[in-house]
Order: structure tokens, then sequence, then C-alpha cells
């Protein structure tokens, strides 16, 4: 691991001078990183014949799924058009899954058209219209249930998906109405089950509690005759972003074990994931110049030309991101690093302790490679920032 901590440090720094050329605010993606981790995630899965999906939610660039389809990944989407991005970018598809709480019917009838793999259910009355919908076009529809295993994933309440009191899933004690309204459902094929408990999940306790929840469905499932195809236990791995330098790629090695550990795979049956943050995140780095310092009594603000517009996740979720001087060797000077953004809550990181900034430094916010150009948005009618491929 020691020359992914070498290129994780110095792949900016490498190319500061090219970096400086390009206007900013800037997303800046390190395909080599990318690679790595790609090929770290296909060796483990492959151990245990483990089929992934990409979660194009996380990072939906075209190079990015490029490498996605490379590496042999399915692509995971929660909207009509990442179905339409994921096709249209050379997944198969056979190996696109569609989920999400509420799809329109536009969504619906576009990924029947294309036959994708599965279509992952959340609800009796998306079953109906599902059902409605595929005997309009008189095809059968593939799906998969998604269960709510009321499974805490001690993350984010804002990243949280799998209690009861989440809008996602159908609860345990509405499967058998479920089966039975299946029964009237002709073009309905039910060849699985779906779980997802959260996103950003570091402690891999929330997995095996995960395991032994889809070890009981299973057996409810067996003792009324019905055989799954297909186990899907969705995804939501996390990444260090206090460390990203020390851990570039994340423990799939531990996150795949465990699952051949403590789930109970019957025979022929096959098992998915659907990785998004742990694929992406650490090979994107949010690069912004500093506007301003305004020094103040107690408090000294570093001002950048990146805000909360291309980078929501501090706004939204209180979250860290390492956050680095790329120009300055200064002795350090604490500050609060902000944005241009007419709200309060426009800040990335308060009193972060940074060599003495001056105006035109490149500021370089880590770890911004999932949920962050993918999130961007308009607000203050700003532009969209560009990306770079190093």
């Amino acid at each position: 691991m020691e020359s992914l901590k070498e290129t994780t440090e110095t792949t900016l720094k490498q190319h500061l001078q090219e970096l400086q050329q390009h206007p900013t605010p800037l997303y800046v993606y390190n395909l080599g990183l990318l690679r790595q981790t790609l090929q770290a995630v296909k060796q483990e899965a492959d151990k245990y014949n483990y089929h992934v999906h990409y979660a194009l939610k996380a990072n939906a660039n075209t190079p990015i799924l490029n490498e996605m389809r490379t590496y042999g990944f399915g692509a995971d989407c929660v909207s009509g058009n990442e179905v339409k991005a994921a096709i249209e970018n050379g997944f198969a598809p056979a190996e696109v899954v569609f989920a999400g709480v509420g799809k329109s019917d536009e969504e619906i009838n576009y990924a029947l058209d294309q036959d994708i793999f599965s279509f992952n259910c959340e609800s009796s009355h998306e079953l109906e219209v599902l059902n409605e919908l595929a005997a309009a076009k008189g095809k059968i529809a593939r799906i998969a249930l998604r269960i709510n295993p009321n499974v805490n994933a001690n993350t984010h309440k804002y990243i949280t998906t799998g209690l009861e009191e989440n809008k996602f899933g159908i609860n345990a004690w509405e499967l058998d109405s479920v089966m039975t309204l299946l029964q009237q459902l002709p073009n309905l094929k039910l060849i699985g089950v779906h779980f997802h408990i959260g996103s950003q999940i570091t402690d891999l306790s929330a997995f095996k509690n995960l395991c032994t929840r889809v070890n009981e469905f299973q057996e409810w499932f067996e003792t009324r005759k019905i055989e799954l195809e297909h186990i899907n236990v969705g995804g939501g791995l996390g990444v260090d972003y206090y460390h990203p330098e020390q851990n570039p790629i994340p423990d799939f090695e531990a996150y795949f074990g465990l699952f051949n550990q403590f789930l109970e795979v019957r025979p022929g049956q096959q098992v998915h994931f659907e990785l998004g943050r742990s694929l992406v995140a650490q090979c994107g780095t949010l690069v912004s110049r500093v506007l301003y310092i305004k020094n103040g009594i107690t408090t000294n603000f570093a001002i950048l030309d990146a805000g909360m517009t291309e980078l929501i996740r501090p706004a939204l979720y209180q979250s860290y991101h390492k956050i680095e001087n790329l120009s300055s060797s200064k002795a350090e000077v604490r500050y609060d690093v902000v944005g241009p953004i007419c709200e309060s809550s426009d800040c990335f990181g308060k009193a972060v302790m940074l060599p003495e900034t001056s105006r035109g430094d490149l500021i370089a916010i880590q770890t911004a490679g999932a949920y962050g150009e993918v999130m961007a948005s308009a607000y203050n009618l700003r532009t969209k920032a560009k990306a770079l491929y190093l």
C-alpha cells in the first residue's frame, strides 16, 4: 500500500503547475487510484463469485462510467436518467438494476423497453403500477422485492435507509400481503430480494447484522416454497474521510469476507452488491482558489471560489473533508474555510489548521469523488465547475 499512499499524497502537487492553468473551482480525478480501487474490488469479489453493480448516484461522469464498465461491473440506478446513462455508456441492460422509492411511469416504460435485469420494487402500489405498464407492452418485468430489514447502520440519520421509520422498502409485516398480491400480477416475475441499510458505514458489524436478517428472510421464503435466484445486499461501505492518504482504498477483503462468512447462500443463488462511494470517493478532489483572507479577532476566514454548490456534503450532513493548501509551506494558521454562497452553512471546515494562506492559493478538498460533482447545483446562478482527469 505504500505506493498508493505516495500516489495519493503527491499527485496534486506533482500537477500543481498544470492545475494553476485551469479555472477554478475544478473537480480533479485521479484515474490511476480509481483503477487500483476497482482492481481491488474485482479481486476480492471474484473470490466468492459476487456480482458488483456500480451505484451511479455517487458519480455519473462518462470517464468514471467507462472505467466501471471496463472492469466488468454492472450498474445500479435510482432514476430513469441513470438507467439511460448506463445504457448509453455501454452497460449491458442485463447488468442494470433500477431501484428507487418513486419511479415515474415514464422512467418505468423506458426501463421496460430496455429489458433491464431487474426492478427493485419498494411497495405494493409500485408492483401494481409496474404490472400494468408491463402488460401494456406485452412484457414480463423481472423484479426484486426491496425489504426493509430494520437494521441500524450506525451512520448519519440522513443516509440511514434500513429502519422501519425510513421511507424505503417493504416492511416484514407486509410480506404476506405482498406475496398474495404478486400471485395476481402475471406480468411480474420475482427473481430475488434486495436490501440496503444505509451509506458511509464504517462499522462492519452493521453488515453482520444485515446478514442475520437476510438469513431470516431466506427462511421465510423457503417455508413458503418460494425460490430466490438473486440476493442483493446493497452497498453502503464507507471510506476514510479523515486519513485519505493512509487509507486510499477501503478494506474490501474484510467487507466481502464478512458476507462470505455470515450470509447463508443457497445452492445456485447469486449475490449482488451495489457499491458507489467506496469505489470513487478517494479518487476525486475539489480544487479551489482563495479569493480573500478575512482576519478577525477570534476567527480568520479563508474565502474560496468553491462553495456548497460544488460540494454540499459539509452543509447537508455536517461532514468532514480533509483540506490542504497546495501552494503554501508557511507556518500554520487556523482558518474557517468557507465559500462564496449567500448561506451561513456554506462552510467546508471550521478551525482548520493550514499553512499561512494568501489570495490565489490553491486549496484541495479531498475525498470529493462521491456525492460531490453529481450533487452540484446552480444556486446563486453559479457556473458549473469543470472536471480534469489525471
